[in-house]
């Protein structure tokens, strides 16, 4: 029995095979639907969600399975002071799989330890999202017809940001790749996560002006200022603003220049940005259901058409 915790859990064969599962769903759906008929996945979503969650949930439904769990701490157990290992141990009692979603770093990796059955990481606190890691690469893939030699930007809350600590770890793994880290330095990349890039040779630099590199950019992949994250909101208040993308600023771009948010946005990304045929933001929402299915026909063992 195999779990998703951490982007690392995969070989980079793994993801590529998981992608390419993942683009014959959207190319075949019809072949798919079925597979996991009988089958039940767990959504233990303690902190709120819609594309994670909903997604986990139709992807399931389109395999032919079924779904239950909870869509926030309060309406568990949990409120009552039940263990996340506890309520690991119940669930695997009722369903084949389980996504679980938290504020804490490290709960579903405690919970992974106890379960029955194969856990997925939907995203613990500032520290991994594997699953929007998978999303987001397959969205590269389809955009830019590879994973090797690309400048990614990666830009705003990139402290607190585990899509963007995921998608770091995953794209170091491929040749050529480097990256562009765009924040303000309150909202730096965390220096364990620099550290690994410096050991493995993967070429980043950091800076704080987006309108700089703009030019230079395959990927530009932005992110909110998370409020949830803050225990201060007067630095919240002060740093939320820090990078909002517009028209006007998009024309410093390449014209192939992919634009990628792994949402919700606030307003980081105009509203006019939205029609601009590099907006990928609204593709990676339903690319996350593709590679969803695929994730759970791997973790379930269940062999495809």
């Amino acid at each position: 029995m195999r779990h998703l915790i951490d982007i690392t859990d995969l070989t980079v064969s793994e993801i590529d095979g998981l992608l390419e599962v993942a683009d014959d769903i959207q190319k075949r759906p019809d072949a798919y639907f079925g597979l996991c008929r009988q089958k039940k996945l767990a959504t233990l979503f303690f902190e709120p969600s819609t594309r994670t969650r909903l997604s986990f949930e139709a992807a399931m439904l389109e395999l032919g399975g079924q779904v239950l769990g909870f869509a926030s701490a309060d309406s568990s157990s949990a409120a009552k002071g039940e263990s996340v290992t506890d309520t690991v141990r119940t669930v695997g009692c009722y369903a084949d799989i389980i996504a679980m979603r938290h504020p804490k770093e490290g709960a579903p990796m405690a919970a992974a330890r106890k379960s029955f059955v194969p856990v997925i990481n939907a995203g613990d606190g500032g520290h991994n999202h594997p699953t929007q890691t998978l999303t987001d690469l397959l969205t590269i893939r389809l955009e830019k017809g590879r994973l090797e030699s690309l400048t990614v930007g990666l830009c705003g809350d990139l402290k607190f940001g585990r899509t963007v600590h995921s998608l770091l770890t995953a794209l170091s793994r491929y040749a050529g790749v480097s990256f562009v880290l765009i924040s303000p330095h309150e909202l730096q990349v965390p220096d364990p996560i620099k550290r690994a890039l410096t050991e493995k040779g993967v070429p980043y630099r950091e800076v704080e002006t987006m309108e700089d590199v703009l030019p230079e950019l395959d990927i530009l992949y932005m992110t909110r200022v998370q409020k949830e994250r803050f225990f201060n909101e007067a630095d919240y208040v002060r740093l939320k603003d820090s990078y909002i993308l517009t028209p006007e600023k998009l024309t410093l771009a390449r014209p192939d220049m992919a634009i990628m948010h792994p949402l919700p946005r606030v307003n980081e990304i105009s509203h006019r940005v939205d029609d601009d045929p590099r907006a990928c933001y609204f593709k990676q929402v339903r690319n996350g259901k593709f590679v969803r299915m695929a994730l759970i026909l791997k973790l379930l063992e269940v062999k495809g058409p």
